[in-house]
């Protein structure tokens, strides 16, 4: 049975001392909106004010198949997941070329490619199972092999954490994955599935109605397990799931800030803050996804999306698309002079 330790919140001392410095730079008190909760967010994370830049930022993308694939719910074959990961590797991919934009490293790891061997054996050091199980009709994974994904999550954290990482981000890639995410996400809120299904990779009006059906399904089977994370995630999550949100949690822990992504990350987070209460301290949310379950997670883990672009990719652009964001604030505090340092009268 996996568990994790009390989550330690942010530095309060800290995040006092970031706000009182915000009221010396020189401009009007708020007049950077946002950006000043985030630099006080980022310094109250660190510890320290004014906040350092991020120096090793990490993007860990999340590779699974689903066995619900089969039910037609996804614009694209079940085979394109391991294509994609050979994509990232050679670093031809949306994520790749927006990480490297926003100063982020990329690693993918096979947590559940429906593949007979992995892409490398360091890309498939932490492969849990070939495929989750088909959740419309079968259990998502063995409570062993639940265990396992969280467990392989938290070690990919420490990892990071470890090499440097100073802020994390989680991606996803596999086929039939918005279909498990929103089923976490509606049986996490008691939502009926018609109200949070989206289109995922593009599907058409069939397509979504077997999205819906099969979520209803799912839900079905998991409708004793709404109070038991670990539960939802071997009935009606995935390995890839499963890891993600040991990996959030796992951030929590060691005090290191996380931007999530889209919906599928952001149901992980919402598994992960029961797993580890508090731990939403810990991240913020990069983007708003044009899908419904993802507003509604959101909503959920009180957290407000940086930016909202429209975008419903996935693979943790979303997140990395917001970094340069969170970056402006950090230098913002840091590096904006007081009006005493340039002798501006005050009001």
């Amino acid at each position: 049975m996996t568990q994790f330790p009390d989550i330690a919140a942010p530095d309060a001392a800290v995040e006092a001392e970031a706000r009182a410095r915000q009221e010396t730079l020189t401009k009007p008190s708020g007049a950077l909106g946002r950006l000043e909760d985030l630099s006080v967010w980022v310094a109250a994370c660190q510890g320290v004010c004014p906040p350092r830049q991020f120096e090793r930022p990490r993007v860990v993308v999340f590779a699974g198949d689903h066995g619900v694939t089969a039910s037609g719910v996804s614009a694209y074959p079940a085979e394109v997941t391991a294509q994609m990961v050979a994509n990232f590797d050679a670093g031809g991919a949306a994520i790749n070329v927006l990480a490297e934009l926003s100063g982020a490293g990329v690693r993918v790891v096979d947590v559940a490619v429906d593949s007979d061997a992995p892409l490398s054996p360091s890309i498939g050091a932490h492969k849990v199972r070939r495929g989750s199980g088909n959740i419309a009709v079968e259990d998502a994974l063995t409570a062993e092999e639940t265990d396992a994904a969280i467990e392989a999550g938290r070690r990919i954290a420490d990892d990071e954490v470890d090499a440097g990482a100073d802020l994390l981000i989680a991606g996803d890639m596999g086929i039939g994955n918005t279909t498990a995410a929103t089923t976490l996400i509606a049986a996490l809120t008691n939502s009926e599935p018609v109200a949070v299904v989206g289109r995922g990779t593009g599907v058409d009006d069939a397509g979504w109605a077997r999205k819906t059906a099969a979520i209803r399904d799912a839900l079905f089977r998991a409708r004793t397990l709404r109070t038991d994370p670990i539960g939802l995630l071997r009935v009606c999550g995935g390995a890839d799931l499963a890891a993600m949100a040991g990996f959030v949690a796992q951030a929590a822990v060691r005090r290191t800030p996380v931007l999530l992504d889209g919906v599928v990350v952001t149901a992980a987070a919402l598994i992960a803050d029961r797993l580890a209460p508090g731990a939403r301290q810990w991240w913020q949310a990069g983007h708003l996804s044009t899908e419904p379950a993802h507003a509604l997670a959101l909503q959920r883990l009180d957290l407000e999306p940086i930016i909202d672009l429209g975008m419903r990719l996935g693979e943790g652009t979303g997140a990395a698309v917001a970094l340069p964001v969170l970056r402006a604030a950090v230098a913002t505090l840091a590096s904006m002079a007081t009006f005493g340092e340039a002798q501006v009268t005050t009001p």
